[in-house]
């Protein structure tokens, strides 16, 4: 099973409750740091996001073109209300004739992706978006990770999490050495809501 999106899980279909749950996760504060670390010092002019949600990432981006797919209308619905013509936002899976009908994009984000598809589905994607990168793009994944030693808490919360295909690093590194054998890595530990994080970044050359 991908995703569980019954019980409680099923309120996070709405994006307003979503994005309630992101702020109390410290989604502000982490959308902010993303953007310096990962977006701003690199010239990024076409961003596709995958599994955009409501698109919540575009209130800290400044001038670019973005591409915003994601299977749920409710969460596409509320980014273009909120977002009108900032961005162009489809209500679909992204596919292969999506890169044939994109611009090359410099960065491509999976955030919080990975961990809700199982490896075959997950390959499938990371294939097609390294397709659509223009040389010299990348690619950014984000999503929670079982890692040795986190805080039990965090190890708690991130088994509740909707997505079914939560890894290692190793796992999701795993993902990515088919198209990038010199990705990057990276684990964060949030302290005060104890959580972690798996962050890779993959650069076509």
């Amino acid at each position: 099973m991908a995703q569980i999106t019954s019980g409680l899980r099923s309120i996070l279909s709405y994006p307003l409750v979503y994005e309630w749950l992101q702020q109390i996760m410290g989604a502000d504060r982490a959308r902010k740091d993303f953007v310096a670390q990962y977006i701003e010092p690199y010239a990024v002019k076409t961003i596709l996001d995958i599994g955009c949600g409501p698109a919540q990432l575009l209130s800290y981006l400044g001038d670019v073109d973005y591409y915003g797919f994601d299977v749920s209308s409710r969460y596409i619905e509320q980014a273009q209300k909120q977002f009108g013509k900032r961005g162009q936002f489809f209500a679909k899976y992204f596919v292969a004739e999506d890169v044939e009908t994109l611009p090359k994009i410099d960065l491509v984000l999976l955030i919080g992706v990975l961990h809700h598809l199982d490896d075959d589905v997950a390959s499938e994607i990371l294939t097609l978006a390294a397709t659509a990168l223009a040389p010299g793009g990348r690619i950014i994944t984000f999503d929670p990770v079982y890692e040795d030693g986190q805080n039990p808490v965090a190890r708690f919360l991130i088994g509740q999490d909707r997505g079914q295909n939560v890894r290692t690093r190793e796992g999701y590194a795993a993902l990515v050495k088919p198209l990038f054998e010199n990705a990057q890595v990276t684990i964060k530990h949030k302290a005060w809501l104890p959580y972690t994080n798996c962050i890779m970044q993959c650069t076509l050359p």
